[in-house]
């Protein structure tokens, strides 16, 4: 009997030893979790400082760090397609105080068509959307087309003289259009401009027929530009007659959304504060009139939501550009 006792009593110390340690491992991160954050936490933006969505994220900042307890601030690191600022993001260290706006071309088109430091999915876990965008298909606003199928069949007549801008050759309006012209077999000019206000002036001069973008809301509001179709999953509260791409029969997604990105590793606790944070920001008066007056639309998806979507596109849009051969 005394070995089998002495067995048991060397099994039971082992057990505790183990259970010690890795209770001493954790120990540590639950400590980390429980004080987060004691310091600001920086809000990658890629795009430069000023513009709508810089705004947006400086609205949503202000908001989050209410519930965070510490400021919340924005760090532009615009240029490379938004490869440079995604790639601080991916490279940062995952504990929380560095969070990020990881935009569309960054992580559906750059990668493909550039080498880039970051791999989108491997390298970076979702927190929420917050935010959209209302890009479409936007002509003068006394252009003879008066729905999208007017345009659609005027191109049909005329092969390749219909014009269009966009901001870039592989900005992610070109892919949507050049996807929707594979569908009706219509062969379209596309003109890439360096900005918005580039494409938009050269839809107010004539110049191209139509722009693809998201257009200053005083030239909608004006009537000197239409919308025809918008390049959105979902109707637009802002702009609800007009037809989104799943109304006329085009079953391509437009992954543009305003988020909260992470590196990957984040600790679980922390990742839990942080969507909670930005989660309830959303929700604040101060927001939501801030918004109104961007006319930008507030978009909410959790983390498991944008998880699958991100991974989902990513793959689809490898298969749009390498269809459009574009792939490196």
């Amino acid at each position: 009997m005394k070995p089998v006792f002495v067995k048991s009593a060397i099994s039971v110390f082992v057990c505790f030893v183990v259970v010690m340690f890795l209770a001493g491992i954790g120990y540590p991160q639950d400590a980390e979790v429980a004080k987060f954050p004691s310091r600001p936490i920086t809000y990658i933006n890629p795009t430069a400082a000023g513009n709508p969505t810089s705004v947006a994220i400086r609205l949503i900042s202000q908001e989050a760090q209410k519930f965070l307890g510490q400021p919340v601030v924005e760090l532009n690191k615009p240029g490379g397609g938004l490869s440079i600022g995604i790639g601080a993001l991916a490279s940062a260290k995952p504990d929380g105080y560095t969070v990020g706006y990881a935009g569309h071309t960054g992580m559906f088109v750059t990668p493909f068509v550039e080498k880039v430091s970051y791999h989108p999915i491997r390298d970076l876990s979702p927190l929420i959307q917050w935010g959209g965008f209302n890009f479409g298909i936007g002509v003068k606003g006394d252009a003879p087309f008066k729905t999208f199928q007017d345009l659609i069949n005027y191109a049909r007549q005329n092969p390749k003289k219909v014009t269009y801008g966009t901001n870039g050759a592989t900005s992610m309006q070109h892919i949507v259009v050049e996807q929707i012209a594979r569908k009706e077999k219509v062969e379209l000019t596309h003109i890439p401009f360096s900005g918005t206000a580039e494409y938009q002036s050269a839809v107010l001069g004539g110049h191209v027929q139509f722009g693809v973008g998201d257009f200053t809301a005083s030239l909608l509001e004006s009537g000197q530009v239409r919308y025809l179709l918008l390049l959105k999953e979902e109707h637009s509260a802002e702009y609800p007659k007009v037809p989104i791409l799943k109304d006329l029969g085009y079953d391509i997604p437009c992954p543009m959304t305003l988020n909260v990105f992470a590196p990957k590793g984040l600790p679980a606790g922390i990742s839990k504060k942080l969507e909670d944070a930005f989660t309830q920001a959303t929700k604040e008066p101060g927001f939501i009139s801030g918004m109104k007056k961007l006319n930008i639309p507030i978009v909410y998806h959790n983390s498991k939501e944008m998880e699958d979507y991100m991974a989902r596109n990513y793959e689809l849009y490898k298969k749009f550009l390498t269809e459009m051969g574009l792939v490196r």
